[in-house]
């Protein structure tokens, strides 16, 4: 591996990993970072109910939402992500999370993202609340939401165990994966 590589990859890995430790608000005190990730899940789901037609009726009927108001993103060949939410069950919270993930490949910049991910089916929560660190594409497979021209969801994605979302600045993003994205509970 040449240096020039090496230090570029190094300096993207720096970017997420300060962007994502110094980005939280009070982040020495347990009570005010629960404040802060509820405040900006419920501004994320204002969000996606504004871009998403169908969307307040899918996460209506979901066992359980796990909302990340913002994904870091920032890589230059390799690349990391991070971020910090909340699981609501019946519209309220009852625990904290983070995400992480790595990727190589042909990559360049940073952006941030929210990411929805809904659990349709009790067992599908259940298996992960039950978990001491989820996986996605190995522990459940994730169907990512697409809206075409109509903005309506399919029967068939509607009837998944688990459904995601993911929303960039500019709206729903199409042609994303979330596989390998790992979510560890927080001790908050």
């Amino acid at each position: 591996m040449n240096k020039r590589f090496f230090i570029a990859a190094l300096a993207a890995m720096v970017v997420v990993a300060s962007g994502c430790t110094t980005s939280g608000p009070g982040t020495g005190d347990p009570a005010a970072r629960r404040k802060a990730i509820d405040a900006a899940v419920d501004s994320s789901l204002s969000t996606l109910f504004q871009q998403v037609p169908d969307s307040r009726d899918l996460v209506g009927r979901a066992a359980g939402v796990l909302v990340f108001p913002n994904v870091m993103e920032a890589g230059f060949v390799v690349g990391a992500s991070r971020g910090q939410g909340a699981l609501r069950v019946g519209g309220k919270t009852v625990s904290y999370h983070a995400t992480t993930s790595g990727s190589f490949g042909l990559q360049a910049g940073a952006q941030s993202t929210a990411v929805f991910l809904l659990f349709m089916t009790q067992d599908a929560l259940r298996n992960f609340q039950n978990s001491r660190g989820w996986t996605v594409g190995a522990d459940a497979s994730v169907t990512i939401v697409t809206v075409g021209a109509t903005a309506q969801v399919t029967s068939a994605t509607a009837q998944q165990p688990v459904i995601g979302y993911v929303l960039s600045n500019r709206g729903l993003m199409a042609g994303v994966t979330l596989d390998g994205a790992r979510v560890t509970r927080l001790d908050l």
